[in-house]
């Protein structure tokens, strides 16, 4: 078999964004107060970001001969993205920090990614990862900016 490595890092990619779009789901449900007009519909666009990557992630795994987790059930079993239960005593500012949180998880797994599939040999699934990699480290920003810190990416 090839590639098993960069199929495993795939297939989590498939756990973890699945989790990630429910995350960003919630902090669309459940926000209030200041910028809420300007941050409610940016939600919907973080989600079907997100989304579209889950879509590019699962069917490189598919091309690849693997088989994508497809169950609620594989996909709480495998992430390794925590998530909150749906409650209103956080605040917008705790969960814009959660979703950094779990941004800065998926940069983290989509270095192991580009790492793993050099090794592989596998560069065009490598060529995906960096091209996703890239737009997490941008939206870690914007959301950083958004709370008044710097990215700190590089740390």
């Amino acid at each position: 078999m090839k590639y098993t490595k960069t199929k495993a890092v795939l297939n989590q990619l498939v756990a973890d964004l699945s989790q990630m779009s429910m995350i960003i789901h919630q902090t669309h449900w459940y926000m209030r107060g200041p910028n809420f007009l300007k941050l409610h519909p940016l939600m919907d666009e973080f989600m079907e970001e997100i989304d579209s990557q889950l879509d590019v992630i699962s069917e490189r795994l598919i091309a690849l001969d693997g088989s994508p987790y497809s169950t609620l059930k594989e996909m709480d079993e495998n992430t390794k993205i925590q998530d909150w239960p749906g409650e209103w005593d956080k605040t917008t500012p705790e969960r814009l920090a959660h979703l950094v949180d779990g941004y800065r998880y998926l940069e983290d797994l989509y270095q192991h990614g580009i790492e793993v599939s050099d090794v592989e040999k596998d560069f065009s699934t490598q060529d995906i990862f960096i091209g996703l990699k890239t737009a997490i480290e941008k939206k870690i920003w914007m959301i950083q900016a958004e709370l008044g810190s710097a990215p700190e990416i590089d740390e």
